[in-house]
């Protein structure tokens, strides 16, 4: 299968080398102000790993010319932070042909929609079929260009869901070879709220604060950064995901539970459940405050969450004070931002059934 990753971080160089390895030509794609990776696997011709997966895997393209990386996709994985999907959605608005599968991994809460409403697609539109995931299938960082290390594939735990979910089947078996063990999600609603990113890396950046700030983050961000009392901060947070999910009549696993499932966690605990994790140890802090641990996960995430339990009538006292809170630390008022809210998406004027049909 001819198959474009956009995005040239960790997540997406991890998703190109695993396509590749399974045989399919891959072409990866990223925007020219990231050009030491691209440029490393273009001249090597592909990708290094080590790790949970491991070997090289060819890459038949790798640099900056979308339409040269679109050539013959039938399947285009856009993988990268929140902030990046609108842009990738508008690398490829007008280029997208009929047939065309999208999968947005991970969703960063609301990336089906937020991508289609960038690359100019109707929310009904089926021309170009757009899914995307709950998480990024691996745990994986870039050791230097060219070159990843996956501490962890998962072995399950990741959700899918097509928009519209009728054709989530027919998407989770166009891309079983690489991913067997992706679960269908009942809607995109649940892939975005089954993601944890928001909840745990906030609350552990701003417990933290002052030993990242001070040690430039030279500490290990979940086995020495997760006490007991950040794992209570964290617990409370996930109670008001899992509300949310339960108004809209989705059940959403609890972190814990679902880190178990996919082979990240050992104990549903939230607090040695983190330090002890398999899948997490050895990750260190964030070099600064002003990072995606913030900047996505409460701008584009906890801000979400928050508008979206206004929605369907869930209060989240927890979530509203850690996005108050890091507002106050980064100096910049995440909530008036909007960056990612049901209204920026589409949604904001459904109702609590309209929106569960989704």
């Amino acid at each position: 299968m001819q198959i474009t990753v956009l995005g040239a971080g960790a997540g997406g160089t991890a998703m190109a080398f695993d396509c590749a390895s399974h045989g399919h030509e891959v072409r990866l794609f990223d925007f020219e102000q990231f050009p030491d990776n691209v440029a490393t696997i273009a001249e090597q011709g592909g990708i290094h790993a080590e790790g949970d997966i491991s070997g090289f895997g060819p890459i038949a393209y790798a640099g900056h010319d979308i339409d040269a990386a679109l050539t013959d996709a039938e399947l285009i994985y856009v993988v990268g932070p929140a902030y990046s999907t609108e842009p990738f959605g508008a690398a490829v608005s007008g280029k997208l042909s009929a047939g065309q599968t999208v999968v947005v991994s991970p969703s960063s809460c609301g990336g089906a929609l937020a991508f289609k409403r960038a690359a100019g697609l109707d929310v009904h539109d089926e021309s170009v079929r757009v899914a995307e995931t709950s998480t990024l299938h691996y745990a994986v960082r870039l050791t230097e260009p060219g070159k990843i290390r996956v501490f962890l594939k998962l072995k399950a735990g990741n959700l899918l869901a097509a928009l519209p979910g009728k054709h989530t089947d027919d998407i989770l078996a166009l891309i079983a070879d690489v991913y067997p063990s992706m679960e269908p999600a009942k809607s995109v609603l649940q892939t975005s709220l089954q993601n944890a990113n928001p909840i745990i890396h906030p609350a552990v950046t701003l417990s933290n604060a002052a030993r990242i700030e001070m040690t430039g983050g030279d500490f290990l961000f979940y086995e020495e950064g997760v006490s007991d009392s950040v794992g209570r901060l964290i617990e409370a947070l996930d109670n008001e995901r899992i509300a949310i999910g339960k108004a809209l009549g989705i059940t959403i696993l609890s972190d814990p539970e679902m880190g178990m499932r996919q082979g990240y966690m050992l104990a549903a605990n939230y607090g040695a459940g983190y330090r002890e994790a398999p899948g997490f140890q050895g990750i260190g802090a964030q070099p600064q405050l002003d990072h995606r641990y913030l900047n996505e996960d409460v701008g584009y995430g906890l801000v979400f969450m928050s508008k979206l339990g206004e929605q369907v009538g869930v209060e989240t006292p927890g979530i509203d004070a850690v996005i108050n809170v890091a507002s106050i630390v980064m100096a910049r008022d995440y909530r008036a931002e909007a960056l990612r809210t049901p209204e920026s998406l589409g949604i904001g004027d459904r109702s609590t059934a309209e929106l569960a049909s989704l």
